[in-house]
C-alpha cells in the first residue's frame, strides 16, 4: 500500500513538472521529446509504471493466496 502511495506521489510530481515545462513552450506548437525518454519511452511513463506494478502486485496476491489456502 505505501509502494502504491509513493508511486501515485511521484507520478503526481512528475505531471505537474512536466506540465509546468509545457507552459514554457507557449510559443511552439511541436517540440523535440528529450533523448533519454526517446530510449526508455515505456519506463519513463508513469501510467505504465504504474499498471505494471500494479498487475504484479496482483499476481503477487493471487499466488499468496492459492499457497495459504492449501
Amino acid at each position: 500500500m505505501l509502494l502504491s502511495i509513493g508511486l501515485a506521489g511521484y507520478a503526481f510530481y512528475y505531471s505537474w513538472k512536466v506540465g509546468k515545462q509545457e507552459e514554457a513552450f507557449e510559443g511552439e506548437v511541436d517540440h523535440d521529446i528529450p533523448e533519454k525518454v526517446q530510449e526508455h519511452a515505456y519506463i519513463r511513463n508513469p501510467v505504465f509504471l504504474s499498471m505494471a506494478i500494479a498487475t504484479l502486485l496482483v499476481i503477487l496476491y493471487i499466488i499468496y493466496m492459492v499457497i495459504t489456502d492449501m
